[in-house]
């Protein structure tokens, strides 16, 4: 049985390493609130959800094919919790079997007689799911993993279940087969199955023919019954190791269903907190990288949404076409939460999540890294500007095309003209080797100079301020100014040069 919720050929590998820039993408997307949400304080949520997020799609009929059983669970969340339930229900039985990990032959096919058992009682209630409520799917996913239940657990596959584990129960004894090496030792031993269940009052009373020879063992003789259950362990080697291949194999298909079903569970958790927020949620739509796409509407962060009761400002935009997107403007008039939000986005759309937008389109990427500010090293060892570099010279090593590299006020510790080359440098470099950039800057020489050469290849957007110095929080289509209104923060800070102000610079607050 495959469970194959995730891939349409095979399962997800949960072992396998997480991209080696996921901690820059956990702290520069600001993600701990939306894993928090998945998770709903269930630690297994949390390692499955991170780890399908984190793991990026790049074939966008994989991740259609996740859309559709998203969609399947949202439209019966019940019946998805009930089967995430079952399963989880069956692996703590598992944990519960005492004496399934001794190593001795019989007490491992005890254990794993036990577990077996307590298999068959969940996969009867699998079945029973299956048959109840398999009309409730249209996912190509789900209906493929109910009808293998279907085709695979019949009524023939029980009742052969049963005879076998009434036949390793060994109520009436080991019926052992054996022969006689060349020095006389034990060799091939076979467990028969024992036919006859009953026997005549004449075998009872040992009235009969004989047809075998037998001895007992006397009271207390310790070494003979270790010797006989030496032979007898051997006898039960293969019988036992089988059965305990065949319990892990039933294991290891509810822990499959539990992790794959789990991280649509885990969407559920935040849909549900999301909706409570009031943030509107659509199914995107992956696309091809040729050319580059990139267009929503209502495009927000949730993430901010989750840290906030204020409602949340969307961004509508069409970069599509374009292989940069440079965002200027006013300081604190949202190009970081915009840059999070497109960050957010594509995660969100290429691990098969919703996104949070009135509607969203996009090219599928390779790979998704972020470079932003990070404090000042507190050692000394290096400088800020360094550092930077260092962190992008990490990023170049592991791009490919295809690849979209969101970078927040980079290059910023530097003065404006040695910055806005290293800027401008990196990105025209960037857009040869096939991969887009987000750039948010302060630097005007450097995005005056791309609106003069690039300008065709090139969206500039830049953080509304109104004429009073009120911040909307929408990004606009326009062309950089040489000023952020960086007196517009001063003034906020307090009273100072209030007979200064110039007019439009707003109250001081």
């Amino acid at each position: 049985m495959k469970v194959h919720l995730l891939y349409m050929d095979r399962d997800f590998d949960f072992s396998a390493p997480l991209p080696p820039n996921q901690q820059e993408l956990i702290q520069d997307l600001e993600l701990s609130p939306i894993l928090e949400a998945l998770a709903s304080t269930d630690k297994f949520l949390l390692d499955i959800s991170t780890r399908v997020l984190l793991t990026i799609l790049n074939d966008e009929t994989a991740i259609r094919y996740r859309q559709e059983i998203l969609e399947d669970c949202r439209a019966a969340p019940g019946l998805a919790r009930a089967i995430y339930g079952l399963a989880t229900e069956a692996l703590k039985d598992k944990r519960g079997i005492w004496g399934y990990n001794f190593q001795s032959p019989s007490s491992l096919l005890s254990g794993a007689v036990r577990q077996l058992e307590a298999d068959v009682l969940h996969l009867r209630a699998l079945r029973k799911l299956v048959d109840e409520q398999a009309g409730s799917w249209r996912s190509t996913g789900m209906k493929a993993l109910f009808r293998s239940l279907q085709e695979q657990l019949g009524d023939d596959y029980f009742e052969t279940v049963a005879f076998h584990l009434k036949q390793l129960r060994l109520r009436k004894g080991e019926l052992i087969s054996a022969e006689l090496a060349p020095d006389n030792s034990g060799t091939g031993f076979i467990l028969h199955s024992i036919e006859n269940s009953k026997q005549g009052w004449k075998e009872r009373l040992r009235y009969h023919t004989r047809t075998a020879y037998s001895f007992s063992l006397p009271p207390r003789d310790e070494a003979g019954e270790q010797a006989l259950a030496n032979l007898a362990n051997r006898g039960l080697n293969l019988v036992a190791n089988a059965a305990a291949q065949s319990a892990d194999h039933i294991a290891g298909y509810f822990a499959t269903l539990r992790a794959e079903l789990g991280f649509y569970i885990a969407c559920l958790n935040l849909y549900e907190v999301l909706d409570r927020k009031s943030v509107q949620l659509c199914r995107p739509d992956p696309c091809n990288w040729q050319p580059f796409t990139f267009s929503a509407s209502g495009l927000c962060n949730p993430s901010l949404a989750l840290r906030t009761d204020s409602s949340i400002v969307g961004t509508d935009i069409d970069a599509s076409g374009e292989s940069t997107v440079i965002i200027t403007g006013a300081n604190s008039g949202g190009k970081s939460t915009f840059l999070r939000s497109t960050g957010l986005a594509l995660l969100m759309m290429q691990s098969g999540m919703l996104v949070a937008a009135t509607s969203f389109r996009a090219s599928v990427c390779t790979g998704l890294f972020t470079h932003f500010p990070r404090k000042e090293d507190p050692t000394m060892t290096s400088g800020h500007l360094d550092e930077e570099l260092a962190r992008l010279s990490t990023i170049i090593d592991q791009i490919q095309p295809h690849c979209l590299v969101l970078f927040n006020e980079s290059f910023a510790s530097t003065n404006e003209k040695e910055g806005s080359e290293i800027g401008y440098q990196v990105i025209r470099a960037l857009n040869e080797a096939d991969t887009s950039v987000f750039f948010v800057s302060h630097h005007f020489e450097l995005a005056d100079r791309l609106h003069r050469d690039y300008a065709d290849s090139t969206l500039f957007l830049r953080a509304e301020r109104l004429p009073d110095g009120q911040r909307t929080y929408k990004l606009a289509v326009a062309d950089p100014l040489p000023t952020s209104f960086g007196k517009d923060l001063y003034y906020r800070l307090g009273e100072w040069g209030a007979s200064d102000r110039e007019p439009g610079n707003g109250p001081a607050t």
